[in-house]
């Protein structure tokens, strides 16, 4: 039985599907693969998890038999004999149910550490995604800034050019050279949090802090519908904290069976055997007893008598308040689930909108308007300062893409946290 039970949890956790997306991303796959593998934390509660099986077969098995042994130092003198050994073995029998009642309580149990060692698995891919998009915005900001050095440098020589013909003004190439200090500023700072994120993903990774970390692939961003009453299904059927509050329920019911099973006694039953020698006394040996030296046997049951009621209405109470607490914790885990879901999702509606409005209009225009300043800057029909203006633009126009992609992908690797499932659930 015990086996059975032991072998149907194993069954179980070998049947979980996967909870994350890669959104066809080798690299990201990469390195969740590394994570779950390698990464201390999870190795830490698949420990625990392991350790909580062993507990089902010292639960579910009977107490030690005891074996006793009396040498009698003044063998008592009886019609037959002196009796010089004593003898006994006996074995406690728990009332029916009870072992098969803490079995099932430790089976839950095991569950329940099973299903926290399923949501430190999802938190960790969680943050591996969080850590390899944040590297990709710094991947994309960096390329960024170093497109637009080049093109401050470029209008620095067209500047000087026209300077040195004496139809520019010697603060324009000022202006330029300010704005190129900027840009080599920001790749600084860039460059700067671009190791930070590195440092987490390698700890994430279980790799060397200084371990370098390649320059992220540009990554395909995937359209999603929001359906926010089917995410709320997912969530309660598959997050991993959600399952577990429920076993927690469970186990607190087969308590409670289990408490109110101590009314009962529980059972012992026994074996003893005597030695007894021959009488060696002067009338024994002339007269011989009948059975003179004959050993005894004997069996034994007994029960213990459950009178402090008081203690057993006590674990009766707290494995029902137990229970109680649970269910409400149930409740608090779901709230907190379908709070995150709402909020999660209208931030990826929200974030799916700006991206359209940077690349449906604010991109074309910021290019539209650079190319034209640019035009009116090389016939001297306006100056470096209306250049530089509608350079910076369209620079922040494409800084803030890639920071709302960056936030738009760490948001569905929130979603799929949340919901413990891969979302998108289908391909992109």
């Amino acid at each position: 039985m015990i086996l059975l039970l032991i072998l149907a949890i194993c069954l179980a956790d070998l049947g979980y599907s996967e909870t994350y997306h890669s959104n066809q991303d080798p690299e990201l796959a990469l390195y969740i693969e590394q994570a779950l593998q390698r990464n201390p934390s999870i190795r830490q509660s698949f420990g625990r998890y392991q350790a909580s099986l062993q507990r089902l077969p010292q639960v579910s098995s009977l107490p030690d038999p005891m074996f006793g042994l009396t040498e009698y130092l003044l063998p008592p003198q009886t019609r037959v004999g002196p009796q010089t050994t004593m003898i006994t073995l006996s074995q406690q029998f728990p009332w029916f149910g009870k072992l098969s009642d803490k079995a099932k309580i430790a089976a839950k149990e095991a569950a329940v550490v099973r299903e926290q060692y399923e949501a430190n698995k999802a938190e960790v891919v969680r943050q591996v995604k969080l850590a390899y998009y944040n590297l990709g915005y710094f991947d994309q900001a960096i390329t960024i800034t170093k497109e637009d050095l080049l093109v401050l440098e470029h209008y620095e020589t067209m500047a000087q050019a026209r300077y040195s013909q004496g139809i520019g003004l010697q603060q324009a190439v000022i202006k330029l050279q300010a704005e190129i200090t900027r840009d080599l500023n920001r790749l600084k700072e860039l460059r700067t949090r671009r190791v930070d994120a590195d440092a987490v993903l390698n700890n994430l990774l279980d790799h060397p802090a200084d371990s370098p970390v390649k320059r992220t692939s540009q990554w395909t961003r995937p359209k999603v519908q929001i359906d926010l009453e089917r995410l709320y299904n997912l969530g309660r059927d598959h997050r991993p904290e959600v399952l577990g509050a429920l076993l927690q329920i469970e186990k607190n019911e087969k308590r409670i069976q289990l408490a109110q099973k101590n009314y009962w006694p529980d059972v012992t039953l026994g074996a003893s055997f005597i030695n007894v020698d021959e009488r060696s006394d002067l009338a024994g040996i002339l007269n011989p007893p009948e059975q003179n030296g004959q050993n005894i046997y004997s069996l034994t049951i007994g029960i213990n008598i459950p009178i402090r009621r008081r203690k057993y209405d006590a674990g009766v109470a707290e494995a029902t308040e137990d229970k109680v607490a649970s269910r409400e914790g149930y409740r608090s885990i779901l709230n907190t689930v379908e709070t995150s879901i709402r909020a999660i999702g209208f931030r990826i509606q929200t974030l799916d909108e700006q991206i359209t409005l940077f690349e449906r209009t604010l991109l074309p225009q910021g290019e539209q308007a650079l190319r034209s300043t640019e035009a009116a800057y090389s016939t001297g029909t306006i100056g470096v300062l209306d250049l530089l203006d509608s350079e910076r633009v369209l620079l922040e126009i494409r800084l803030g893409m890639a920071q709302l992609s960056s936030e738009y992908m760490k948001s569905l690797a929130e979603m799929e946290r949340v919901t413990g499932s891969p979302f998108p659930e289908a391909n992109p």
